[in-house]
């Protein structure tokens, strides 16, 4: 049997398969030979035709969607979205930049559902927001001393003592 990686989330093929199995069936067909018309496992073939006969098509039909519903409905995301746009100071940050723990403690504060901060990175991905580095350096930074540094000090800390 090949391996079809991407046939195994979609939900609305399963289904689909499921009942040309239970056509099959239906035309006295063996589950051997829906087995290999199907191109599915014998324990596949045999639960489809185990269910067919107690429930029949009813009983092969998706049962919805797969794994747990998302804990912020599409208002909250949207509105979770519209402060992230506001910005890190409109809600009393010091500095213009948000942060896994600054944006789960927003979701908190707006919402009342608490995300672990990096499980945030998963709902931002959801918002089509992607990862942006500050393109501004520290207003403090020392070009000169940064250079004196990497000349005299970091080829002794390379060497070890």
């Amino acid at each position: 049997m090949e391996s079809q990686p991407n046939r195994r989330r979609d939900f609305a093929a399963l289904e689909k398969r499921r009942l040309e199995a239970a056509a099959l069936f239906a035309q006295g067909q063996s589950r051997s030979l829906v087995m290999r018309a199907l191109r599915v496992s014998w324990q596949a073939a045999d639960n489809w035709f185990r269910t067919w006969q107690k429930s029949g098509d009813a009983g092969l039909k998706a049962a919805g969607r797969a794994g747990r519903k998302p804990r912020l409905n599409a208002a909250q995301l949207k509105r979770v979205e519209r402060e992230l746009l506001r910005g890190p100071t409109a809600h009393g940050y010091a500095t213009e930049l948000w942060t896994l723990p600054r944006i789960a403690d927003l979701i908190a504060k707006l919402t009342g559902v608490r995300y672990h901060s990096g499980h945030v990175w998963k709902i931002l991905q959801r918002l089509g927001w992607s990862l942006q580095r500050p393109a501004h350096q520290a207003k403090e930074r020392d070009e000169e001393a940064i250079r004196r540094w990497l000349k005299r000090r970091w080829p002794q800390r390379k060497r070890g003592r």
